[in-house]
Parts: C-alpha cells; structure tokens; sequence
C-alpha cells in the first residue's frame, strides 16, 4: 500500500510538472500592454524575451534612453573586466582619498574619512544593490574611465551602451542622456548574455549574476513578484526618466525584460510617480501571463 500511494503521489507530481512545461506562453497579453503605454505620459522603450521559446514583444526596443544607475551594469562588466585581465582583485583593499565624491548627498561611501579601507568586491555590492553613486564613480574610474568601459561595450555588440558622465568627447550626449545612454534591447541582451555566461567569462558572470539578485531598490517591477522567486534586476531613475530590467528564474521558465521611459510629464521621485506604476503595471501584467497557477498577492 505504502508503495502504491508513493507511486500515485508521483505520478500526480509529474503530471502537474508536465502541465507547467507544457503551458502555452507565447500569448503575450500585447493589448494590455498597449493600453498601459499608450496612457503613460511619456515615451516608453520595452524589450521582452521568453527565454524558454526565444519569442520576444518589443516597442521602441531600439531607441536611445538614458540609462540613469542601469549604466552602473556597464560599469560592473569593466571592473569585472580588470579582474579577468589580473588588473584588478575582486577582494583588494583600497584607499578613500575622496577624488570620487558623490555630490547628491549621503551615500555611506562618501562618509568615509579619507584614509579608510574598502575592499572592491563591497564597492561593487554597494553601487548594485544600493545603486550608490560614490562607490559606481570609484568603480567607473577603476574600469579605466568611461572611454575604456564604452570600448569594451562595443567589443561586445552594444554599440549604443556608453557611459557620457565624466567621459573625454561625450558632453553633448551627457546633456541629452544623463549618465549614460542605451537602448532596451541592448539593456536587456546584457542581462541576458551575462546570464548565459557570456560576458567576460563564465566564473565572472555568474558572480555578476549572483551580484544582480540582491536589490535594496524592491518597490517597483521588482515589486510584483514573488519574494521566493529568484530575480536578478537593476533599476535606475532619474526626473523625467525611469527604468528597470529584470531576469525572472520562474517556475514555469525564465523570461526578461527591459522597461525604459523618458520625457515623462511626471518628474517626481515619489512613490506613486507615473513611470514608477508603469514598472509595477508591467511586471504584474508579466508575472500573471508566465505564471498564471500562482496566487500570490503582495500583502497589504
């Protein structure tokens, strides 16, 4: 009896794993999506992949937005860079000498006396998981300044990523773009191939990977999805610009997406600011169609 019960137990198991394998996702809900977009008050760049079909939706995927802190994934790639070439130690002491002050407030790194320590691999944790801006300056540096980081970019295919701030040649673009500039596609192609193992090398992504999926900044796409599932994102923000990319490790298959604005009418920060509910919108809309047996709800 013990052996019949287990059998059937596993057998019900199987079928329900077959029923998640086998649902249908290529529907893509494009009306609704349509309609959050065409209501924003603003431009919208959106790039989406299934990864389990290779089936993407796409709007003005190829169109340059600023990137606000999502260059800071750029960023990361060259120091990550550095390390490969022994150029840099990911656990290396370095020295504060305040040469890459933020100037837009306390960010903890800019509270150092100049002569403290930090190791890299917590300057790199900060400026992804914080998004702080002091450490993703130092970091920049470190990478060989914006000009060595963009010509890395274009080795790997972005040709529209590139850091502008504090980068020889690339004022006129810092004025249109902020900090950086890139396009949906390329955001979220990123995020894929870094995922793939792709970027730099195998061990050097998928510490990048791992760095990804330890966001502080949680109340917008990343909002809407499940806390025991595993979400490798990076968002950025800046007044009329709002922007995120995740990786979605769901239950029923992975899928990523890239959400950009710009020249939002709403130029706030708070909460309810319109480009940060479009994130939300997305993701929900998003997290419902790929994993439509789960009941999740955020708690109130």
């Amino acid at each position: 009896m013990k052996k019949t019960s287990l059998l059937l137990i596993l057998i019900v198991w199987g079928l329900t794993l077959t029923q998640c394998r086998t649902y249908d996702r290529s529907d893509f809900p494009a009306e609704e999506f349509e309609q959050l977009a065409e209501n924003f008050n603003g431009d919208v760049g959106f790039y989406l992949m299934d990864l389990e079909s290779g089936n993407t939706f796409e709007m003005n995927a190829d169109t340059l937005f600023p990137t606000a802190s999502t260059i800071k994934i750029p960023i990361m790639i060259g120091i990550f860079n550095k390390i490969e070439r022994g150029d840099l130690s990911f656990d290396q002491m370095l020295t504060y000498d305040g040469k890459h002050d933020d100037t837009w407030g306390n960010d903890l790194i800019n509270q150092l006396k100049p002569g403290a320590e930090v190791e890299l691999s917590k300057l790199v944790h900060l400026m992804m998981s914080t998004s702080n801006n002091t450490a993703s300056l130092w970091n920049q540096y470190l990478a060989g300044s914006g000009t060595e980081i963009n010509s890395l970019m274009d080795s790997l295919g972005f040709e529209h990523t590139r850091v502008n701030s504090r980068t020889d040649g690339r004022q006129k673009n810092r004025e249109a773009y902020g900090w950086g500039q890139t396009t949906p596609r390329e955001l979220a192609q990123m995020m894929r191939q870094i995922f793939r193992g792709e970027i730099i090398s195998q061990a050097a992504s998928e510490q990048m990977y791992r760095i990804m999926t330890r966001n502080y900044w949680d109340g917008e796409a990343l909002s809407q999805i499940p806390p025991y599932i595993n979400v490798a994102s990076k968002n950025g923000a800046v007044s009329r610009s709002k922007s995120e990319v995740l990786l979605v490790n769901g239950p029923s298959g992975d899928y990523l997406f890239a959400l950009m604005t710009k020249n939002q009418e709403d130029a706030g920060y708070e909460d309810d600011n319109e480009g940060f509910q479009l994130l939300r919108d997305v993701s929900e809309l998003l997290y419902g169609h790929f994993e439509p047996g789960d009941d999740w709800t955020i708690a109130r």
